[in-house]
């Protein structure tokens, strides 16, 4: 009999889950051969938890609900050959990670395979998979590994709590507005969000995995659900409006909502305990990742919103 689909499929590739800055640093210098020999002498040494550790840790931890279904599962998506990857598995094992399926493409785009899974979201390092993965229509983010936001940082309370904040525009929602922005000026688009306050705004590349999420929390019920999502926006009244007013459309709450209105986003998501943001844009991306792991989602290609931020 064939097992019911989770809830929740997550691509999440080596060096998202662990510290491979070392293992990286020989590949980029040296070559692939120099890596896999690397591995291979190292095979027993436990890697250190990378930027996306504790978020996926914390996913898996969802199957405990007392649920009988499966919500969430992971899978580890590489570039890594079979063989370079025995120290990634027995590191998952010492971890006590319920990790059971990988991919493992010895250099090939891992891009068709992320359909083939119906992943659901894609965590990776390697910007060209997660590029393929936007342009194809499933969430996905550029996990930075530039700085070291450490997964175990101290959370006090919200240790035992699933924590994903995400940016709005080119995040949740299209680039719609933002373009506006970019083309015509502040004044342009606030006067935009102000004329179509009621009118929602369309779904963005991170739409369907908030509202995934959402069913997960209306299932788990208020006193068993460890989720916490959190909108952190530059966006500020009157703009405001239209975001509440789309989620509403959309039947899914957020749990809190941050109009920054051009400040910066760092504090404000050390201070909510983020185990992932999710933004556009990399000065933002980089900045945040100095106190919680981040993620920078790519535009799609067909958008050209790239042109405007070198990216």
């Amino acid at each position: 009999m064939r097992k019911e689909k989770p809830k929740l499929v997550i691509g999440v590739s080596t060096r998202a889950l662990f510290d491979l800055s070392v293992e990286n640093e020989i590949y980029e210098t040296k070559g692939v051969e120099a890596y896999c020999r690397y591995q291979a002498e190292h095979e027993k040494d436990i890697l250190k938890p990378g930027p996306g550790f504790r978020l996926i840790k914390a996913l898996l931890g969802l199957n405990e609900c007392g649920k009988k279904e499966k919500l969430v599962e992971v899978i580890v998506m590489s570039r890594n050959s079979p063989g370079a990857s025995l120290r990634v598995f027995r590191s998952i094992e010492a971890y006590g990670l319920p990790i059971l399926r990988a991919v493992l493409a010895s250099g090939s785009s891992l891009a068709p395979y992320l359909s083939a899974f119906k992943t659901d979201l894609f965590l990776s390092a390697h910007e060209d998979d997660v590029q393929s993965a936007v342009d194809n229509g499933i969430a996905a983010g550029i996990i930075c590994t530039e700085n070291d936001s450490s997964p175990f940082q101290d959370c006090g309370e919200k240790a035992d709590q699933i924590r994903i904040a995400f940016d709005g525009d080119a995040v949740l929602f299209t680039d719609q507005s933002e373009r506006i922005f970019k083309e015509k000026g502040l004044h342009a688009f606030s006067e935009n969000e102000r004329l179509n306050a009621q009118k929602p705004l369309e779904a963005g590349p991170f739409a369907g995995f908030l509202k995934k999420l959402s069913s997960i929390k209306e299932e788990l019920g208020p006193e068993n659900c460890p989720i916490r999502t959190a909108l952190v926006t530059s966006r500020c009244a009157p703009a405001h409006e239209r975001v509440i007013r789309t989620l509403q459309a959309w039947g899914v709450k957020v749990d809190e909502a941050f109009f920054l209105g051009g400040l910066e986003k760092r504090e404000v998501l050390k201070a909510f305990g983020a185990q992932i943001f999710f933004d556009d844009q990399i000065i933002h991306t980089l900045s945040a990742a100095r106190d919680v792991p981040a993620a920078r989602v790519p535009y799609p290609r067909a958008s050209g919103m790239g042109d405007y931020f070198g990216k």
